[in-house]
């Protein structure tokens, strides 16, 4: 017998909240490309919600409260998701809010950020994986965040900022060709007009982000998020003090960190040692 397909942690909740969209919208008589329309999102989405294969988010959540005339009860639904087993879907929903984000900061400590990676080099940090797994899922992988990069050549790019911790410049992931040919990706990537680049150097003598790297997140809304990873799992983060608490961690990295001009003298400097 073929292996059964595990479920997705989060499979049952998911599949209870798009049931509770569908049948308020069956109440209320609206077909999904109706519903759809007056939420100004595609009915696929709808669809995939309903489905329980895509995560309900809050705000969506509550414009369909709005729409249906429910005192809001699917933003409940949508806010008391099982945190726990919400860990995979926080991650496909960040990268869902990235391609549209108005502004990303990005705080990394061991890696080049993924928006900045040539292929060779996400192509050697995938490999880096323990356990092995296997050739074809890491050119999957490879190929998914290099489309990622998309967002930077849209017609009006997001407001970027990076701050990258100086070892992940220094380490040599995949090699000496691999390392140079990222560090002249970088030093591009400096200059681009809507990109701000910032590296915290090794030996300072005041660390704001030793718990680890994060992003912060700005929507087309308005809205602010932030998102980590750890080593089996990630978490978007929306709760307004949490994001807070990480904004000021990130505005104090920027203040320890070298500024624009020191961070393209030494990625110069790192250009000319390898």
């Amino acid at each position: 017998m073929p292996p059964r397909k595990r479920p997705r942690p989060n499979e049952t909740a998911m599949k209870m909240v798009g049931a509770l969209v569908a049948a308020a919208r069956i109440a209320a008589g609206l077909t999904q490309r109706a519903f759809a329309e007056a939420l100004h999102i595609d009915v696929e989405t709808v669809a995939s919600i309903e489905q329980g294969r895509r995560t309900l988010m809050p705000n969506v959540a509550e414009k369909m409260d709005r729409a249906l005339g429910l005192p809001g009860l699917l933003a409940v639904a949508a806010n008391r998701m099982p945190e726990v087993d919400m860990v995979p879907a926080w991650a496909e929903e960040y990268m869902e809010r990235e391609a549209e984000a108005l502004a990303l900061s990005w705080y990394d400590t061991l890696t080049v950020p993924g928006l900045l990676q040539t292929e060779n080099y996400a192509r050697a940090v995938l490999g880096c994986r323990v356990p092995f797994v296997g050739t074809e899922k890491i050119e999957r992988q490879t190929a998914h965040r290099i489309q990622r990069q998309k967002i930077l050549s849209r017609p009006v790019p997001p407001t970027l900022s990076f701050i990258i911790w100086e070892p992940a410049l220094r380490d040599r992931i995949g090699g000496d060709e691999v390392h140079r040919e990222q560090l002249r990706h970088l030093r591009a990537c400096a200059d681009l007009p809507t990109t701000s680049m910032q590296v915290l150097p090794l030996g300072i003598t005041a660390h704001a982000g030793l718990d680890g790297p994060f992003t912060l997140l700005e929507t087309p809304e308005f809205q602010h998020l932030a998102y980590s990873e750890t080593q089996r799992g990630s978490f978007l983060v929306r709760d307004p003090n949490e994001v807070s608490i990480l904004t000021q961690k990130y505005a104090m990295l920027r203040s320890q960190a070298l500024n624009f001009a020191e961070t393209k003298d030494l990625l110069d400097r790192l250009l000319g040692e390898s």
